[in-house]
């Protein structure tokens, strides 16, 4: 049986009014067709956003001769080699591109990880950067002033013109839905059909982030359940019952959701006769939990404070495992730059060792829910959540009180013998060991731990903190 990771991610904004009353409009539905190389079209009612066609991976199966078993190597090369330049194209990136992305990638991180929220026991915390960026630029597309300003500064960019080229490529080199990888980025709106939106903006935000849009009665049990519907087919199902918690109200003038689904398939997979019992230390006392158990030659990585391996994937990235020394904390952990720099600029470390590691890894389920309100507030991002400060002129005019209400991130990252299911979603409602001394180690993550998955581009697409497997 082939074995898969797969992650998933989903952000929602709805903005609402604090003051104003909404301005009437006929119905923003029309139907007109984009030329060809445009990624949307506009129908009746909804903008849709267009993704780009892939070329599937080769499957064996197909070039097998099933009487004779003989095998087609030829047939297969000559898709193989197509499907393979379409691939290595999305790793041509701009010279520096991803170096661009690492202040925030670290900062965002950094900060959705460790944030104490007051009341909350120590319990597991699950966070996309890739995923909270897009759904930010979508931010900045539908703000001005200030408001986008912040929103830039974060990212990183000076301009909308820069954000949307870097988002564009960001996603592109993160999206693949070829039979061999999946790994999906869906971007929506939710609009109230009773305002009259900027079409120009709507448009902009398919063309740049691939975003379709969708109108109905806000507050509507009929509405909630198109969105909720909508985030549970882009994420695979994995978040429903975080889902069903999403709701708009009458003050609601738009939704945005974002989300990200990602499956590959391991690389080496674990096999289940060797998993067994075994103790997990967590911050709450020990639990008895089940130990998948997996020998072979890996690169063992080590900083001041950690030990660290990866464990691959096929033709994808790969998901760290990253192990706190005794006393070490993995909160402790982030609040330095070392282990950022980790498996943001893998390269270039220098304190690796290939050798055999016996890697002991528990089996895990686990969920988050963030509110992202007072993480962006730190990070500069604060005007869209203040009503007399905030500025949503490039998505409706004639409405003033438009603010950021809510913002809400949920992820769920299960793992076992035959791989890693994943998912996550944000809500936004506005309204190290010493170097290892023999040729064996034993890599045992029975104490609180790190991981971060990883693109094939090599984008942290899900970090993670494991406190309670």
């Amino acid at each position: 049986m082939k074995k898969i990771l797969s992650s998933g991610m989903m952000l929602v904004l709805a903005m609402s009014v604090m003051t104003g009353c909404k301005a009437a409009s006929d119905s923003p539905g029309r139907t007109e067709t984009k030329g060809e190389e445009n990624v949307y079209q506009i129908h009746t009612g909804m903008v849709e956003a267009v993704y780009p066609e892939m070329v599937s991976y080769p499957n064996e199966e197909e070039y097998t001769d099933k009487k004779t078993g003989e095998f087609d190597s030829e047939g297969f090369s000559k898709v193989f080699d197509v499907w393979w330049e379409q691939k290595r194209s999305r790793w041509d990136l701009p010279e520096g591109f991803v170096q661009e992305l690492e202040p925030f990638f670290a900062s965002s991180i950094r900060q959705f990880l460790t944030e104490e929220i007051p009341g909350e026991e120590e319990g597991n915390r699950i966070y996309s950067p890739v995923n909270v960026y897009m759904a930010l630029s979508m931010l900045a597309e539908t703000t001005d002033g200030d408001s986008r300003q912040q929103v830039l500064e974060l990212l990183g960019v000076d301009s909308l013109e820069s954000l949307r080229t870097q988002a564009g490529t960001l996603w592109r080199s993160n999206y693949s839905q070829d039979g061999a990888v999946t790994s999906l980025l869906a971007n929506s709106l939710w609009l109230d059909q009773d305002i009259e939106f900027k079409r120009e903006t709507l448009n902009s935000l398919a063309e740049n982030y691939y975003a379709s849009t969708y109108w109905g009665q806000m507050g509507s049990k009929e509405l909630d359940e198109r969105l909720q519907s909508w985030l549970n087919e882009q994420t695979g199902g994995l978040l429903k019952e975080q889902a069903s918690g999403i709701h708009m109200t009458d003050e609601t003038l738009m939704a945005l959701a974002s989300t990200t689904y990602f499956r590959a398939k391991w690389t080496e997979e674990f096999s289940k006769s060797n998993t067994k019992e075994g103790i997990f230390h967590g911050p709450q006392g020990d639990n008895t939990c089940d130990f998948m158990h997996q020998s072979g030659t890996n690169a063992y990585y080590w900083g001041a404070k950690f030990g660290a391996v990866k464990k691959s994937l096929q033709e994808s990235g790969g998901m760290w495992l990253i192990l706190p020394d005794q006393g070490v904390t993995p909160k402790e952990l982030l609040l330095e730059d070392e282990v950022m720099e980790l498996f943001l600029s893998e390269e270039e470390w220098i304190d690796r060792k290939y050798l055999t590691v016996n890697l002991a890894m528990p089996k895990f389920d686990v969920v988050s829910n963030i509110s992202l309100k007072q993480g962006l507030e730190k990070l500069g991002v604060s005007d869209v959540f203040d009503s007399s400060k905030s500025d949503f002129t490039p998505l409706v005019e004639g409405i003033d009180g438009i603010f950021v209400s809510q913002a809400s991130h949920a992820a769920r990252v299960a793992v076992d013998e035959e791989g890693c299911v994943a998912t996550a979603y944000t809500v936004m409602s506005a309204a190290g060991a010493a170097m290892p001394p023999d040729e064996t180690m034993d890599f045992v993550l029975d104490r609180p731990f790190m991981f971060v998955i990883t693109s094939d581009s090599g984008f942290p697409l899900f970090a993670g903190i494991v406190n309670q497997p």
